[in-house]
């Protein structure tokens, strides 16, 4: 018997505070959740303070976006994003079941397959010692698997779960993925683009994921539901993209809420903007809920 269909809803809210007026500032947004075979997005509401004209569209990655400006001075902005999707479940290990699918490391691309996943197979730019150390460190999960290539990945998955500690705070936006390997902490920004490093430099082709995580706050995930989660996919031949979570040490399933992909965090991150005129500091508040509703409580698009 099929497992029903889950609905989650989300409240995603951003507010920026400023200490003097912002003369003026450009927004993108991947708020909108994604819709596909695994996932249908029901409704979604957009509201922003101060109001602005918003234009939605699609960008390269495939990813909902909106984009807009402000031109009159504000100290405040609010953005605040209402979404309400229906996912429905399935066996995240099913494409591994199979006796007959044990591709190998390295993989073999056909020429035309590795000119449309270059920007998945190119590495982040770091000094030459720290790309070797990286590289040695993933060809350890290859040697310990005898070159199979999803008992690495799902090794490696493991050990960013079992030996990384989750430390809210303990990273920024800078931090690359060798200061992630070095320090052994971080978030799940931090362990999705190690990942996602660690992957390529084996020919392995990763994107990063950002969305949501529903956990009900009663599970054994390090990342809890009042949070945004990033995650990793990695294109595996004749299977397809298939997700990871190094922080919770699982294969996405029915509680992931796919919002946006991209090469790096850069891409998909889920607020950006640039401000003009001079300089402010910024205090910023997010707050983001994840409740599992049923169909009849499931509100329609406001």
């Amino acid at each position: 018997m099929n497992n029903p269909a889950r609905r989650l809803r989300v409240r995603h809210t951003t507010t920026y505070r400023y200490d003097r007026p912002v003369q003026r500032s450009a927004h993108l947004l991947h708020l909108r959740p994604l819709t596909d075979n695994r996932q249908c997005l029901l409704d979604f509401d957009l509201h922003i303070t101060p109001a602005a004209e918003v234009m939605a569209f699609d960008d390269v990655f495939g990813n909902a976006c909106h984009a807009f400006d402000i031109d009159t001075p504000y100290t405040e902005l609010t953005v605040t994003a209402r979404s309400t999707v229906e996912l429905t479940p399935r066996d995240p290990f099913a494409f591994a079941a199979s006796h007959t699918y044990r591709p190998e490391i390295p993989l073999l691309w056909q020429p035309r397959e590795r000119q449309m996943l270059d920007g998945y197979l190119r590495s982040v730019e770091l000094p030459d010692n720290q790309i070797d150390d990286l590289f040695q460190y993933a060809k350890s999960f290859v040697s310990a698997n005898n070159g199979d290539l999803l008992e690495t990945l799902f090794h490696l998955n493991l050990e960013l779960f079992n030996n990384y500690e989750y430390v809210p705070g303990s990273t920024s936006n800078t931090t690359t993925p060798f200061e992630v390997m070095q320090s052994k902490r971080g978030v799940c920004q931090d362990f999705a683009q190690l990942f996602v490093c660690l992957a390529r430099l084996l020919g392995i082709p990763a994107r990063y994921a950002c969305g949501y995580i529903f956990t009900g706050n009663t599970g054994v995930e390090r990342a809890q539901s009042d949070a945004s989660h990033a995650w990793v996919e990695l294109y595996l031949p004749k299977v397809g993209w298939r997700g990871f979570d190094p922080t919770n040490g699982c294969l996405p399933d029915a509680g992931h809420v796919r919002v946006s992909y991209g090469r790096f965090y850069r891409d998909a991150t889920p607020t950006g903007g640039t401000l003009y005129g001079n300089a402010v500091q910024t205090a910023l508040d997010i707050d983001v809920t994840v409740e599992e509703v049923d169909a009849q409580s499931s509100s329609t698009a406001a």
